[in-house]
């Protein structure tokens, strides 16, 4: 038993409660007490919807996948860590001999156990330890040491849980294929589409528009990179309004890349508008109704790219944080102890404008 932070099945409440987890220890694993825990987005709409497309939460779920921590145990075979070690995990495990795995792709393994997402695949329903789909908010978790990265001492522990949302905007910028001097556009302004410019300017581009409604967080991305990154506060009530105003920026040329991060529907659609001609659009987020034309996207042979999490992306990621290329400190703007982690999914379901990330300290440095 073990205490955690637990979506109860078919209530969507929250509790912070004893609950038993089936975690065998293996020679290939390594156990890891945790000490910092980001919140997702994606954490958030499980609590207040119970299910993200197919991912439905028929039983209690321990929430929580973007974590870093400090090694306790390791098994027979692992050479590369020692008990003591900083690090962070990568929490998506997939099925090593599946065909998605084996050509590299191992993120659209339909097999994969991910860290607080629901078991899909009637294969993993098999085996009850496999596909518990328990997040990383407790005390300690059992890991793969293949899928854990060590994390120099310069980097805190809340730094190495913001690894994970960092690689989603490494994996989109690898696809983008970003060119130096490029300009970018990001829509959303939330923490995916923030590291996203973050990562576009390190890739090359020139220039990050970023586009939201809340010019709050357009006032904190603007913050990270002075110049960089100019922010486009978008009238909901003009359909064109991203556009007239990348335009204007752009001397109506558009932009080389562009990153729909946000989800919204509507901004989803909008985004081949504000692509110049030959360019490259990248689906981040998950639109849903999906409300696009495809004409602005051939009659300007925009080419385009999605993604679904990351694959090879933590060894990078975490060497740009090393480096100091990336800063993702600032846009960490709240925090809470573990015993309130029910505290900090109510906040971030209605959070303050100018919030960008909530991280959980389950434990001290």
């Amino acid at each position: 038993m073990t205490k955690a932070c637990v979506l109860e099945e078919g209530s969507l409440k929250l509790n912070m409660r004893e609950i038993d987890i089936e975690e065998p220890f293996t020679s290939r694993d390594v156990r890891i007490d945790i000490k910092s825990v980001g919140i997702c987005g994606s954490d958030v709409h499980y609590y207040q919807h119970g299910n993200i497309g197919p991912f439905v939460v028929n039983a209690p779920m321990v929430l929580g996948h973007e974590a870093a921590g400090v090694v306790t145990e390791v098994g027979s075979e692992i050479t590369h860590l020692k008990i003591g070690d900083r690090v962070c995990m990568e929490p998506g495990i997939p099925n090593p001999f599946s065909e998605q795995t084996r050509s590299g792709m191992y993120n659209v393994d339909p097999d994969v156990r991910f860290w607080a997402t629901p078991p899909y695949a009637p294969k993993l329903l098999e085996d009850k330890a496999w596909a518990n789909g328990h997040g990383c908010l407790r005390p300690s978790v059992v890991h793969p040491a293949d899928f854990t990265f060590k994390i120099p001492d310069h980097i805190s522990f809340d730094e190495g849980a913001m690894v994970e949302p960092l690689a989603v905007g490494m994996h989109a910028c690898s696809k983008a294929q970003i060119k130096p001097g490029d300009l970018g556009m990001v829509i959303g302004a939330g923490p995916i589409g923030i590291l996203t410019a973050l990562t576009a300017l390190a890739s090359g581009c020139a220039k990050v528009f970023v586009a939201d409604t809340i010019k709050e967080k357009l006032e904190v991305a603007e913050r990270l990179k002075p110049g960089q990154i100019v922010g486009i506060c978008v009238d909901p009530s003009d359909e064109n309004s991203m556009t007239k105003q990348v335009n204007e920026h752009t001397n109506q040329k558009g932009v080389q890349v562009v990153f729909e991060c946000s989800g919204n529907p509507y901004a989803a659609a909008e985004a081949p508008n504000v692509c110049s001609p030959g360019g490259t659009l990248v689906w981040v987020g998950c639109p849903v109704p999906f409300l696009m034309d495809i004409g602005p996207m051939l009659v300007r042979e925009l080419r385009t790219e999605s993604i679904f999490r990351y694959a090879h992306m933590y060894p990078k990621s975490i060497s740009m944080l090393a480096s100091g290329s990336i800063d993702v400190k600032p846009i960490i703007t709240d925090y809470y102890n573990f015993d309130d982690s029910v505290e900090g999914f109510d906040y971030m379901c209605n959070p303050s404008p100018s919030s960008i990330k909530s991280i959980i300290r389950v434990a001290d440095e």
